[in-house]
């Protein structure tokens, strides 16, 4: 392989130096490229891989990046010769799919779809690589789910589609990312620009002498019609697009990613990272938020087409992977426990000069459905930490779900519906479960329970990434004990209200939205109210000014549109409200966390709460930290900072 030296820096020449020394002959070097994060290896010679099946491993222990090999073009096979090897070499266990091979000609990659992706990649990668030696492509296992999630289905055609200018936007960001450190003396800030001091449209820009990155880039869907409030401030003169080296988010809910989009509207055409259901769940709740403004007539400053750039521009992170998103930054994402994907945010600064610790949204407690937030790091200078229960405590988790259960048998004995408004992510799912496993124990009778609005799409997603679920769940799908595809459970895909449903008596109807501000839960409402044999239960938060927060607040008649006319609507059913079920760290679990994270930080910085919870936490981990047993020999310092205030790390 002839290096062009010409166009080479220091940086990625001393890089391609190390990795030709690890290249044995016999494979062929045909070239190596910088393809976003990673370092590929092009060679030609596919049938030696099988004599190196660690070579890729070795080169990054080496290198300290993510290698990837790959087989030149004129050395794989032509793709129905492929296809059929593929079939050949894939276990018979593992379930895959015929009609379900797709071939990215431009990268050599090929997705296949399979029932058990670890008999793909497992075993130390024995098939994977035994398809690349014999066929020269490298193959991409994705999750035959028994729920197909349409969006995955979209994203393999929308990069099979757009695979030349993706692999275009890979080479000219691993140029970026690669880039030769220039400044020697380096320093570390944050700006606040939004979800400080205020719950929603969370971002933070993270800045360094070399580098820009954003964490979020949230919107407040509570007040849209006020972008100064809805919108973070993306006009400070430290924010400029072709400056900044990425944009990492950490979970799929509006105020954490709603404004992402109108980055790619204003020229910004750098990555995005997430984790793999982040990145399926944020397309669902913007294509809806983009749906739901359109038939309100509310304004929105972005459209499908840039939510479609968006997505050509994100780049998939593993918890625990170790990522290069800068000359001078290095991510890793850990659970957060908050809902499906959504990731605690590690950047290690500079080579040891700072690292900071983003919690996002996160709870220190599992749940049916989640482990518990990660607490251990390998170094941790600054803790970024969400506060939105900071003077609250939430009802005990097992207390929720027998108050729960007790509703639902209450109202199956007086033959009635009981309605569940959820918010599509996470809470809709906790729900099912809880439901499957009262069934199962025979706390409540076997009854049709319907599903319907987002929480479908959703559904199907936690059924794509087991992997992300907690262990107990993991392990049941893993034993063919799929939990979101019992019998019982009947997914409706109309998205609108059935009035046939509501004469299935006794059942449970599960539906979005969560604070009834629209989609099908406000039909379903119009169709039971007047029922005092049904029940009406909210399980999550109800801001002020929802029909949700209305009726939790003793609104017992409403004016609503019913067959085109507006009637008023007497509240007749039961209506309960329960606590328990939150994704967030209450108060104790807040302090516990900041208690037991590893290695002990030096700065505590507060967001993502209202002022009165921001302050409380703030009193109280002061006086906690010091207690014995915690690891800390000193109080670290703690900030509260306020939205546009910038922190100063490092000196």
């Amino acid at each position: 392989m002839k290096i062009d030296k010409s166009v080479l820096n220091k940086n990625k020449l001393a890089l391609l130096g190390s990795i030709v020394q690890e290249i044995p002959p016999e494979l062929e070097l045909s070239n190596i490229e910088f393809e976003g994060p990673s370092i590929v290896v092009y060679v030609r010679n596919r049938k030696a891989i099988s004599e190196h099946l660690d070579l890729a491993q070795n080169i990054a222990k080496k290198v300290r990046k993510r290698v990837v090999i790959r087989v030149s073009t004129e050395s794989r096979l032509p793709v129905d010769e492929a296809k059929k090897k593929i079939l050949e070499i894939a276990p018979r266990e593992a379930g895959l799919d015929p009609n379900g091979i797709y071939f990215d000609e431009t990268s050599g990659e090929v997705w296949v779809k399979v029932e058990k992706p670890g008999l793909i990649v497992g075993r130390g990668n024995y098939v994977r690589h035994k398809i690349l030696a014999e066929t020269g492509w490298r193959a991409v296992p994705m999750r035959a789910s028994p729920l197909e999630s349409k969006v995955l289905r979209e994203v393999v055609a929308g990069t099979l589609k757009q695979s030349e200018y993706r692999l275009e936007f890979l080479r000219r960001l691993g140029d970026r990312i690669h880039r030769d450190v220039i400044f020697k003396n380096n320093y570390v800030r944050i700006t606040a620009l939004g979800g400080f001091r205020e719950v929603g449209r969370s971002s933070i820009l993270v800045e360094t002498r070399e580098s820009r990155l954003l964490l979020d880039m949230g919107i407040n869907t509570g007040v849209m019609d006020d972008p100064f409030k809805a919108f973070p401030y993306i006009d400070v003169d430290s924010l400029k697009l072709e400056e900044l080296d990425g944009v990492i988010v950490t979970h799929s809910h509006l105020d954490h990613v709603g404004l992402v989009p109108i980055l790619y509207k204003y020229g910004y055409r750098g990555p995005l990272y997430v984790t793999k259901p982040t990145r399926e769940l944020m397309i669902v709740m913007l294509k809806d938020l983009i749906e739901v403004s359109r038939r309100s007539g509310r304004y929105l400053p972005f459209t499908e087409k840039d939510l479609t750039t968006m997505i050509l521009h994100t780049i998939t992170v593993e918890y625990d992977e170790v990522t290069d998103v800068a000359p001078d930054i290095k991510l890793t994402m850990y659970n957060a426990g908050h809902i499906l994907g959504s990731a605690i945010v590690h950047l290690h600064v500079g080579m040891g000069l700072h690292n900071i610790v983003y919690t996002g949204d996160f709870k220190y407690a599992s749940t049916r459905l989640l482990d518990r937030a990660n607490t251990e790091f390998p170094r941790v200078e600054t803790l970024i930490m969400e506060s939105t229960y900071g003077s609250a405590k939430q009802q005990n988790r097992l207390e929720a779900e027998a108050e729960l259960v007790n509703i639902v048998k209450r109202t199956v004995e007086r033959q009635g519906i009981v309605l569940i408004p959820v918010f599509a992510v996470g809470r809709g799912q906790e729900i099912i479960l809880i439901l499957n496993e009262a069934m199962k124990n025979g706390l409540i009778p076997k009854l049709n329970v319907y599903v319907e609005g987002l929480v479908n799409e959703v559904t199907a997603i936690h059924t794509q990434y087991p992997e992300y679920l907690s262990r107990s769940i993991r392990e049941a799908i893993y034993r063919g004990e799929n939990p979101f595809t019992a019998d019982w459970l009947k997914i409706l895909e109309s998205g609108v209200a059935r009035p046939d449903i509501v004469e299935d008596r006794p059942s449970v109807i599960i539906a979005t939205s969560g604070m009834l501000t629209g989609g099908p839960a406000v039909d379903y409402l119009k169709l039971l109210a007047s029922d005092p044999r049904n029940s009406l239960v909210f399980v999550g938060y109800q801001a002020e000014g929802t029909l949700g927060r209305k009726i939790k607040d003793g609104m017992r008649e409403l004016t609503m549109v019913v067959e085109n006319k507006v009637e008023a609507v007497k509240i007749d059913l039961e209506v309960y409200s329960i606590d328990g079920f939150s994704g967030h760290s209450d108060q104790a679990e807040l302090v516990k966390y900041a208690q037991s994270i590893k290695p002990k930080p030096r700065k505590i910085i507060l967001n993502h709460g209202e002022p009165s919870a921001i302050d409380t936490l703030a009193r109280l981990l002061r006086k906690a930290l010091l207690a014995p047993g915690t690891g800390y020999t000193s109080l670290p310092e703690i900030y509260t900072p306020s939205n546009l205030d910038t922190v100063h790390l490092t000196s």
